[in-house]
């Protein structure tokens, strides 16, 4: 009974953010790695109930921030090409992104086993950067990853026989397009470090979801054009942290504490030092490049550590 009691109080509290009883959340048309959508039952009932600005620093598939009850909403990015295509899905009427992206598919006879069409679009988007051309490369793009060289060209390969627009990423990009219109959203494009942390009050909340430090992967390694991580960047966010606590600013990072046998130190270190919460996440990113299944003999502890 006990058990039950305790089951049924947990479902109410994953359920309830803000004011209002949230049973669906929106879900990013790009399955970006690492994103967030499946916790976010877990995740967003940690968050402050009440915010004003909503900060989502490492936007990538913009899972958190596009859910955020709040005022104001910032999506932050260094991927400029990712908040060109947010911002170019924001300002454009639903209708018109939809027959873009139909008739795009028949100009360049996209499908699951059209290669050369495909690679012709990638063409046409590096020599044009059309904010909607890089969301259709994305969706038949090799497990649908955004990735760039150092030249800021285009470069993930075809997704043969894996990846394809369908009914399911079509729904999901009109509830998210509907959502970007209807909320108000405001989009930078700056390293983290970057910033203006300065226009931000005791009501506001910055969530970070960073490359994680000891699982860094060759989308985020600092050799395709943008800023990858190292213990240096890990040590600058952390120091902002730091001061936004100092001002009474809430935040929340998502990371991992340890992963293939690794730990983070650095980051447990500042835990302790700072005696920050630590929320354990119940996660098992199959198809992730850092999560890692029991069934290897390996444990990836997820969390999310808040200042509250």
């Amino acid at each position: 009974m006990k058990h039950q009691k305790y089951l049924k109080t947990q479902l109410i509290v994953w359920l309830t953010f803000g004011d209002s009883l949230v049973t669906d959340f929106i879900k990013s048309p790009l399955n970006y790695i690492g994103g967030k959508y499946k916790i976010l039952p877990q995740i967003f009932p940690l968050f402050p109930r009440e915010i004003n600005c909503f900060v989502d620093l490492f936007a990538g598939g913009a899972n958190v921030g596009i859910n955020a009850n709040s005022k104001k909403i910032i999506l932050n990015d260094n991927l400029i090409y990712l908040i060109d295509m947010f911002q170019g899905l924001a300002t454009t009427p639903e209708e018109k992104v939809l027959d873009y992206i139909d008739k795009t598919i028949v100009k360049f006879e996209l499908s699951m086993n059209n290669a050369d069409g495909y690679i012709k679009l990638r063409e046409q988007y590096n020599k044009a950067k059309k904010p909607l051309d890089l969301l259709i490369l994305t969706f038949f793009s090799f497990n649908h990853q955004i990735r760039f060289n150092s030249d800021h060209k285009f470069n993930t390969p075809f997704g043969k026989n894996r990846s394809r627009y369908n009914a399911s990423i079509k729904e999901n990009l009109i509830d998210f397009m509907n959502a970007l219109h209807s909320k108000n959203i405001f989009f930078t494009k700056l390293d983290f470090d970057k910033f203006d942390f300065s226009q931000l009050g005791k009501n506001d909340f910055v969530y970070c979801d960073p490359p994680y430090l000891i699982a860094v992967g060759t989308y985020n390694d600092g050799k395709r054009g943008f800023t990858g991580w190292s213990g240096d960047q890990e040590q600058k966010l952390l120091s902002i942290l730091d001061k936004l606590n100092d001002r009474k600013i809430k935040f929340a990072l998502s990371n991992v504490l340890t992963h293939k046998g690794k730990r983070n130190d650095l980051l447990n270190d500042w835990i302790k030092n700072n005696n920050y919460t630590v929320h354990n996440i119940n996660k098992d990113y199959a198809n992730s490049s850092y999560q890692t299944s029991s069934r290897n003999g390996t444990l990836t502890r997820e969390v999310l550590i808040t200042n509250y």
